[in-house]
């Protein structure tokens, strides 16, 4: 009986055992099971998805890794997003901020326009949609800072440089009627006027130029620009000059680099930095145009470079090359035309275009100037030929070899 009741007792333990065991192996199942299943992506709602399409601000919506789910054309275009990250780490802080509080916030932002100096100036206001969301709605008010800073600047400029040319075409004026006896005199002094009135002329016209490009913003309507297409134009516009002090011109690089903006902007500041090229250079120097896929953290950009192996640039005047009306050969730069606001048209239009420009010279090597731009969303960087290996194309040299 002793031995019946051991095994009795022997037997309930071991199915209490293996009751436990069971039970744990079916609990620990169904936690794998759960961890198995991939974590449940945060959806936005198809009426703020409705909303967002139809609205001219600029709205993004935000998931709980700061991870961008939705984002309105204008935050794309104007380099507040880039795929799924926002590219404005003061905005991501905001919205970082609003997520830990559970509390909206309203405030004017002072942003960087992609990798340029140009500021955009924003009214937003973030908010938590749910637990999960945070969305962030700005209305853009650079136009208005714009317009308030071109009138400005107009002024100023105006005011600043064309005393000169306008006091000396009334000194030459003066200058003829005194000599009206004297033909020879008169036809001096009035080929005089003449070359003043021109400069005058190119001066206006610049001021102009420089004016408008302040008021208008390029990514407002930005179009897909075909970079080759910018290339060649610019190559052409200077290839007259070029020939005539016997400079050669190539183009080089990859090719089916595209960027978004104003193709008229970007035609204008390119042709500007090879026309350059082609009057700071000697007979027989080499200037080459170049664009380049460049990638930095992830992001694209479309790198276009003009190169020379031109007179150069002293160390001491790289820093004002890009300030307005600085020259740094002013002989040469009168004996051309120049005005000195070429390469500050440049630098603006890299700004508005979210990008920069740099420039590496040295006096007796050369020069070359470099603009980054932020290439199109839909970029990509695999088999693409280089500008030399179609037939149809004059044979390229390197960029390196243009200091040779």
């Amino acid at each position: 009986m002793v031995l019946a009741v051991c095994g009795l007792l022997v037997g309930i333990a071991l199915g209490i055992l293996i009751m436990v065991g069971w039970r744990r192996l079916e609990a620990q199942s169904a936690v794998d099971a759960v961890l198995a299943e991939p974590a449940a992506e945060p959806v936005v709602g198809e009426g703020v998805g409705q909303v967002l399409d139809v609205l001219s601000s600029i709205a993004v919506v935000i998931g709980p890794h700061d991870e961008v789910l939705r984002a309105s054309e204008a935050a794309v275009r104007l380099g507040l997003v880039r795929g799924r990250r926002i590219l404005q780490e003061q905005l991501l802080d905001l919205v970082r901020e609003v997520r830990r509080e559970s509390a909206g916030h309203l405030l004017d932002l002072d942003l960087p326009r992609g990798r340029g100096e140009q500021m955009i100036h924003l009214s937003a206001r973030v908010a938590p949609l749910d637990p999960n969301l945070v969305i962030v709605v700005a209305d853009d008010h650079t136009a208005q800072r714009r317009i308030e800073e071109t009138r400005r600047d107009f002024v100023a400029n105006v005011s600043h440089e064309l005393k000169t040319p306008i006091g000396a075409v009334a000194l030459l004026s003066e200058a003829v009627v005194d000599a009206a006896d004297d033909p020879e005199a008169v036809r001096k002094f009035a080929g005089r006027m003449t070359i003043e009135s021109q400069r005058l002329s190119d001066l206006v016209v610049q001021l102009i130029e420089l004016s408008r490009l302040q008021a208008h913003d390029p990514m407002v309507k930005a179009e897909r620009v075909n970079i080759d297409d910018i290339l060649a134009d610019a190559v052409d516009r200077a290839k007259v000059d070029a020939d005539t002090s016997d400079i050669q011109l190539r183009v080089a690089g990859d090719r089916g680099c595209a960027v978004l903006g104003s193709r008229t902007q970007l035609g204008t500041a390119v042709t500007n930095l090879v026309q350059n090229a082609v009057i700071y250079s000697e007979a027989g120097a080499k200037v080459v145009v170049a664009a380049r896929h460049r990638d930095e953290g992830g992001d694209a950009y479309v790198e276009i470079t003009v190169s020379d192996n031109g007179i150069g640039i002293a160390a001491a005047d790289l820093e004002r090359i890009f300030e307005r009306f600085y020259r740094v050969d002013y002989a040469r730069s009168r004996a051309n035309g120049g005005t000195g606001l070429g390469l500050s048209i440049v630098k603006h239009i890299a700004a508005a275009h979210g990008g920069s420009i740099d420039v590496w010279s040295r006096p007796g090597e050369g020069s070359t100037f470099s603009i980054r731009i932020p290439a199109a969303d839909d970029e990509t960087h695999t088999d693409r030929p280089s500008a030399g290996d179609s037939d149809d194309q004059p044979v390229n040299i390197k960029i390196e070899e243009v200091r040779q």
